[in-house]
């Protein structure tokens, strides 16, 4: 009978050391997420506080262009609007800022001057070490993002993680139109 009390006892504290340990492997997974979303959060800062050193030189050299740049702006000031909590949002607008930043490196092509200048070829040079950390760091997220949904859709996940509110991360991706192969012609 003393086999059988001592058996269940530790039987019963595998189980919650399983469990304690389980869970604190969902809270490990969600807090990796977010810091991969902070991450970005970074990177987005960072971009924006280069963009109105960009806008300025810029101008000096393409006032007609000014369409562009208060696009840019408008982008810009709206993705600081966006409140932190909202990650869908913030990379909507962060994707429309980057096809508008798109529209500034094209017009490098249409003034040789602009091209030339050292502090808008530093800058442009930031911007696209900028859109590359970006890119890296939503990298990270969504492989963040598919460990800790790994680990609430499976067993024991599935029946521990609704017990304690774990809930499926979206992944961020891709807009349609970045999808389209870009058409080259000579």
């Amino acid at each position: 009978m003393l086999w059988i009390i001592l058996i269940a006892i530790l039987l019963a504290a595998v189980v919650v050391i399983g469990y304690i340990s389980f869970y604190n492997g969902l809270v490990r997974s969600r807090n990796w997420t977010d810091e991969a979303w902070s991450q970005i959060d970074v990177q987005l800062k960072r971009r924006n506080d280069l963009i109105p050193n960009l806008v300025e030189t810029v101008k000096g050299y393409a006032k007609h262009e000014q369409g562009t740049l208060e696009n840019v702006i408008a982008k810009r000031n709206q993705l600081a609007a966006v409140p932190s909590d909202d990650h869908e949002q913030t990379m909507a607008v962060s994707n429309q800022l980057s096809a508008g930043l798109k529209d500034i490196f094209a017009l490098a092509e249409s003034y040789p001057d602009l091209k030339a200048n050292q502090q808008f070829g530093q800058l442009m040079d930031e911007l696209t070490n900028s859109e590359n950390k970006i890119a890296y760091a939503r990298q990270l997220y969504n492989s963040s993002a598919v460990n800790y949904n790994n680990k609430i859709e499976t067993f024991p996940g599935n029946v521990i993680a609704p017990a304690h509110n774990f809930q499926k991360i979206n992944y961020l991706e891709t807009p349609e139109a970045e999808k389209a192969v870009p058409k080259v012609s000579f």
